[in-house]
């Protein structure tokens, strides 16, 4: 039996998509965050701004914190660009943590570094 170059290739594709969708629907969303929102304070240790979320690491009293912010388009649009922050900057982040208790990781809404403030998601930022 043969198949075409043109089915193989389908067939090569659909099992490549199927096999990263678990992944890509663990890594996007807010289902494993806490509802409640959390500040945390600290120094950033690292900066990254690439797909698929900007992230920051942060130092706090507690430990390095995973800080992850939009997707790169969102986080720019927020004016959170390269070199908004580095290595050794004071940071407000405000956000919901990882629901995994012993994991230090939160989803910012807002954060604060270099005396500017960034509204990652606007719309989810609760008001005390």
């Amino acid at each position: 039996m043969k198949l075409s170059i043109r089915v193989a290739t389908a067939g090569l594709a659909l099992s490549a998509l199927l096999g990263m969708a678990p992944a890509a629907l663990a890594h996007h969303g807010w289902s494993w965050a806490e509802s409640e929102q959390m500040t945390l304070q600290g120094t950033v240790q690292q900066v990254q701004i690439a797909p698929p979320h900007p992230w920051l690491d942060v130092r706090a009293d507690d430990g390095v914190w995973r800080v992850e912010l939009g997707n790169p388009t969102q986080t720019k649009d927020a004016g959170f660009v390269e070199g908004s922050a580095k290595p050794g900057d004071a940071i407000v982040a405000i956000g919901n943590r990882d629901s995994d208790a012993g994991a230090k990781r939160m989803k910012a809404v807002q954060i604060k570094v270099g005396g500017k403030t960034y509204d990652i998601y606007p719309s989810r930022i609760k008001k005390p």
